[in-house]
């Protein structure tokens, strides 16, 4: 019996740096039947160039070519759309990470395990940290609505990014666009979405390395909390859809209050228009704005709390003067 098709896609735009660590750690697999697809998005930076030269050399790959300049979700599902009809299993690394040699194998592995499997994940690198902790050990496979409830009474978060989880193809050809371009946060809320019909795999290795040292798109909103933002979403997206009525209503609720605490810490840190900004938009992907009266109230409890607690009144003080002097600094330099 043949082995299962793996398609590969990677979507560049600009990544000349890292580009080649990238093509290398694919073609560098264990597991060798696989197409590669690398689709450039306009670049300019010599990442073009540094792809045919690879396309030149190995014919799994085939080099793609948007007609026009697209966001980054929308070109991540038009590199997706071309995949293979044989293909069995996807596996997208972003251009500027890399994965593991046994990536593949293991992953294909993973996906054997039964034909109900839509989603496998794995530990993974984020720059020097270990992430993907938290799993069951030696469990690799579990029912997909037991880890959608796993994620969702825990937090443990398994998904990473779209270098760290792999789909079956079947899903990714089932869609013109795989990824809702409206949502903040397309990846993660893809893989609980597949969760609802489809079973989950797990494998207990690191597999993947994502970069933190790059500029990229999210890069500019890093330190906007996007985590805090990102599972207040997910729970009220999705906790009605797998938990009881009760405990969704708990699950909301608290994640509502937690989400709410973050903003009000960010508010004594005289966040940016950016930051709001941000937030604004994220939680109209829910259908609601920011509950403004809701955090004014917090904001008030929490001044009044520092008004009787003097010692971390002062440092919170300090750090408000110093985050104003940086800003006299960048406005004047």
């Amino acid at each position: 019996m043949s082995q299962p098709v793996v398609s590969v896609v990677t979507p560049f735009h600009n990544v000349a740096p890292y580009l080649v660590q990238c093509i290398e750690s694919v073609l560098a697999q264990s597991f060798s039947d696989f197409e590669y697809i690398l689709s450039d998005n306009w670049s300019t930076d010599g990442s073009t160039e540094i792809a045919e030269a690879y396309a030149r050399r190995d014919p799994r790959i085939r080099l793609i070519r948007q007609p026009k300049l697209l966001s980054q979700v929308a070109h991540y599902n038009a590199a997706l759309a071309q995949i293979s009809p044989d293909s069995e299993y996807c596996k997208i690394v972003q251009a500027d990470d890399s994965i593991f040699p046994e990536c593949l194998q293991l992953i294909v592995k993973a996906f054997e395990q039964s034909r109900t499997i839509g989603l496998v994940s794995a530990y993974y690198l984020k720059g020097n940290v270990l992430r993907g902790s938290g799993f069951p050990y030696r469990v690799t496979f579990l029912p997909g609505k037991d880890m959608a409830r796993l994620y969702l009474r825990t937090g443990v978060y398994v998904f990473g990014s779209p270098t760290v989880v792999s789909y079956r193809s079947s899903l990714v050809r089932a869609t013109l666009a795989f990824y809702d371009e409206s949502l903040l946060h397309e990846d993660t809320e893809k893989c609980v979405q597949i969760l609802e019909n489809w079973d989950f795999g797990f494998v207990h290795q690191v597999l993947s390395f994502l970069r933190t040292d790059n500029d990229s798109i999210s890069s500019a909103w890093r330190n906007y909390q996007p985590e805090s933002l990102d599972w207040y979403i997910i729970v009220q997206r999705f906790a009605p859809i797998f938990l009881d009525a009760a405990e969704a209503a708990i699950r909301g609720k608290e994640s509502k209050r937690d989400y709410y605490r973050t903003l009000t810490e960010e508010a004594l840190r005289l966040r940016s228009a950016d930051f709001w900004h941000y937030h604004s938009e994220g939680i109209k992907t829910l259908g609601e704005s920011l509950d403004r009266p809701l955090l004014a109230w917090m904001i008030v409890k929490e001044l009044l709390w520092l008004l009787v607690n003097p010692g971390i009144m002062w440092v919170r003080i300090r750090e408000i003067l110093q985050r104003l002097l940086s800003r006299f600094d960048a406005g004047h330099s």
